[in-house]
């Protein structure tokens, strides 16, 4: 029986801390694609398809998608736990309007569109893997339904994309994660780990998709492979600044990521620039040279 779409939910609440230092100035579904904007360009493949609702969950850096209400008419959502909880945080911000409904993340990029007005059940968008992955693994029966879940494998479908949720595989989910809120444990899992926990109750199928239909960029090296416009201009002030202090172009800093000092707060960023190590504070916007 086909289920008519209700509603998408855009999950853009997250830090990206793992984006820096370009999520650290503006959030990571907000940067430009390719010459769309991340998350516009997903809200509008869900229009074309057909999706009566769309509702952003927002919360680090949430003025800068107030537009979104104003331009394009979707419904925006504050989680006020954004720091302090894993991505299942903006699924109980979202539990009103869960029903038959899309689970997107707002830093996904579809080359096609994805997106249908009617679906025939629960499922989790998937890419296969030839060789080893860190990523989400997968196993299935005979009719498809997910029957394992394990992080990290090989020659697998994992885990990539967007979900889609049945008003019933909602109203299950939600149970169980009203039992699971408050446990000290659940505040570092991914709605994914909760599902992984409870298969037998929550049934859903992989939906398989060919390499290069579905991107998550989880660093700006990665980006660049993909928009090679980011290479030499990324739109950071603060690369800006960089490679004009060690006199050089922002594609000779490779090798970015979050420098952390102490604890779990992202301090500012680690990189490397022709051969030499730098670390950048974004605080006090020391950029100091160190060994490796």
């Amino acid at each position: 029986m086909k289920n008519k779409v209700d509603n998408a939910i855009i999950m853009a609440a997250g830090i990206s801390s793992r984006f820096a230092p370009v999520s650290y100035e503006k959030p990571k579904a907000l940067i430009k694609v390719r010459g769309e904007i991340l998350i516009e360009r997903q809200i509008r493949q869900l229009e074309e398809a057909g999706v009566p609702e769309i509702i952003v969950v927002t919360g680090y850096k949430k003025e800068q998608f107030s537009y979104l209400k104003r331009n394009l008419g979707v419904t925006l959502i504050d989680n006020p736990e954004y720091l302090t909880r894993n991505n299942h945080g903006s699924i109980y911000a979202a539990k009103e309007y869960l029903k038959n409904s899309y689970i997107c993340s707002a830093d996904n990029y579809f080359i096609g569109n994805p997106f249908e007005k009617e679906v025939d059940g629960s499922y989790y968008a998937a890419l296969f893997a030839d060789g080893a992955t860190d990523e989400w693994c997968m196993e299935e029966d005979k009719d498809g339904n997910i029957t394992r879940v394990k992080i990290g494998g090989e020659k697998a479908w994992y885990m990539l994309g967007h979900a889609f949720w049945t008003e019933a595989f909602s109203q299950k989910f939600l149970e169980i994660l009203e039992q699971e809120y408050e446990k000290p444990e659940t505040r570092r899992k991914l709605w994914e780990h909760i599902f992984m926990e409870h298969l037998q109750e929550l049934p859903m199928k992989i939906r398989k998709y060919h390499t290069g239909d579905i991107y998550e960029f989880d660093s700006l090296d990665e980006l660049r492979e993909f928009d090679p416009a980011y290479k030499t201009h990324s739109g950071s002030a603060i690369l800006k600044d960089i490679a004009e202090r060690l006199h050089s172009k922002e594609e000779q800093l490779i090798g970015i990521r979050p420098w952390k000092n102490d604890g779990e707060e992202v301090n500012g960023i680690e990189f490397q620039c022709l051969g030499n190590f730098y670390q950048y504070d974004y605080a006090t916007k020391l950029l100091e040279e160190i060994v490796k």
